[in-house]
């Protein structure tokens, strides 16, 4: 695992546009409907702040890369969904997951507008509630009123305490230069698998039954 930190850490400082594009691409991709439910966009992110604090990464572009990522993601969900109102919701791939479309019109109907800022944390019904929203009839304005500042505190509490964690490890620990982002990497993976399977194990319970309610109130 050291040499793979080591690798990974070399490959970064040589083509660090890449990596660059990594947290652009993954902030896009969760935001697509249903497949992004599958990337494990948010672990890349946490994964490089690592890199921050280290120096192969700079916190900047980092930042504006997440951010802008997640705003063009959510934002053409939003669109598609407002242009195609409802009729986008029953239609491929969509229409293979009704539970999860049931339940990201649930959390919706529940929380109203804050379900637009609360998605960007909850994993399993980010990747539909903005489709969700354009589609149910937010207008435009209030959904990027809404939106846009969730998508700044998300990509702060991702990137800022791992980029702050190893900081403070090399400065003041006294570690190598390398065993401070095995450590933060190592806790992402952990935490994120945990976080990922209980969040899964809970809201795959909680689309069946709001599927089969479903079934039953259009049977």
């Amino acid at each position: 695992m050291t040499d793979f930190i080591a690798h990974l850490s070399s490959l970064v400082a040589a083509h660090a546009g890449l990596a660059y594009s990594a947290v652009f691409l993954a902030a896009l991709l969760e935001a697509v409907p249903v497949f992004g439910s599958l990337i494990p966009g948010s672990t890349i992110i946490l994964a490089m702040s690592a890199l921050i604090g280290s120096g192969e990464l700079k916190l900047l572009p980092v930042m504006l890369g997440a951010i802008v990522g997640a705003v063009i993601g959510d934002g053409s969900a939003f669109w598609i969904g407002h242009r195609s109102e409802r009729e986008i919701l029953g239609v491929w791939p969509m229409s293979r997951y009704p539970g999860l479309v049931a339940q990201s019109k649930t959390f919706f109907n529940r929380y109203g507008t804050l379900a637009v800022f609360f998605a960007r944390f909850v994993a399993p019904v980010r990747a539909l509630v903005p489709l969700t929203a354009g589609a149910l009839g937010m207008p435009p304005l209030i959904f990027s009123a809404v939106n846009i500042p969730a998508i700044l505190l998300w990509a702060s509490a991702h990137i800022l305490p791992g980029a702050l964690a190893i900081s403070a490890l090399h400065h003041y620990g006294g570690l190598p230069h390398h065993f401070g982002k095995l450590i933060w990497i190592a806790a992402v993976i952990v935490v994120a698998a945990i976080i990922g399977a209980g969040t899964w194990w809970r809201y795959r319970g909680r689309g069946c039954n709001v599927s089969a309610t479903v079934d039953k109130r259009t049977g």
